[in-house]
């Protein structure tokens, strides 16, 4: 065995399939049997007060509603956390890489002959 794998048993692995066939019957029966808190249609000439956005926005749209000044903060996490792979304190040989230099050949490989942007490969019938 190659170092730094590690050994994996079947076992496990029938387990996470019997628990995902487990959850999957669950959420079907409670899909089935109780109904989705539906509001009713869209009506385009009432805009309803509050107007709510996304369900993933809703803790910005709270903080702005307190300041406007709060989306700085917001955008001061955002920008950290796009910089968190560039700041130092991270040891090099244990960051792992998205695209090694073993793997340069398949994506020009592929480049290469892939057909122009709306065109297809002429097919045999």
């Amino acid at each position: 065995m190659k170092s730094g794998f590690v050994k994996s048993s079947p076992h496990f692995f029938r387990l996470i399939r019997r628990a995902f066939w487990l959850l999957l019957a669950s959420l079907l029966l409670l899909a089935a049997f109780m109904p989705a808190p539906l509001q009713i249609a869209a009506d385009p000439a009432v805009t309803p007060n509050p107007v709510k956005s996304a369900w993933f926005l809703l803790w910005i749209q709270e903080l702005v509603s307190w300041s406007r000044f709060m989306i700085w903060p917001v955008l001061l996490l955002c920008g950290v956390s796009f910089l968190l792979p560039w700041l130092p304190g991270q040891v090099r040989e244990h960051q792992a890489r998205w695209f090694p230099a073993s793997a340069a050949a398949v994506p020009a490989a592929t480049g290469a002959t892939r057909p122009p942007t709306g065109k297809t490969l002429p097919t045999s019938s």
